[in-house]
């Protein structure tokens, strides 16, 4: 499976165009007003930087390598991974406890593997992961 590299959404702000996602969900949360996607809180923070990080470099890419080979046990993984990431702050629903760059990031993905699992493996993400099934609902 190739991802098109062209297909993501861009914004042209200031001159400036910025068309990869990561970046731009940052640029955005930095550059326009109204309330900032992410806490005050420094470990906060650098957990946000660790998920964002991971969803770009092991989580996307192991979950589409999953649908080749065993999807149950190696996207399975990955879903551990996410149910442990939504157990760290207690303190709310979200990654960070406050809907956060984290939820931004990762909600797209989610959603579509949630419904494509299911659909094509007859794998329910949410099975055993109540934090997972709970962001998914909000």
């Amino acid at each position: 499976m190739t991802i098109d590299k062209a297909s993501v959404p861009s914004l042209e702000h200031n001159n400036k165009v910025i068309g990869e996602s990561l970046v731009l969900v940052k640029y955005v949360d930095c550059n326009f007003e109204g309330p900032s996607f992410m806490p005050d809180d420094q470990e906060k923070q650098k957990f946000a930087e660790e998920l964002i990080a991971y969803s770009d470099t092991t989580f996307v890419p192991e979950v589409y390598r999953s649908f080749a080979k065993d999807a149950r046990k190696l996207a399975g993984a990955q879903f551990e991974y996410i149910e442990k990431a939504l157990h760290k702050f207690d303190d709310g629903t979200f990654f960070l406890g406050q809907f956060s760059q984290v939820d931004i990031i990762y909600a797209p993905f989610i959603e579509r593997f949630h419904v494509f699992m299911q659909e094509g493996f007859n794998y329910d993400i949410t099975t055993g992961r109540p934090k997972l099934a709970k962001w998914i609902e909000v």
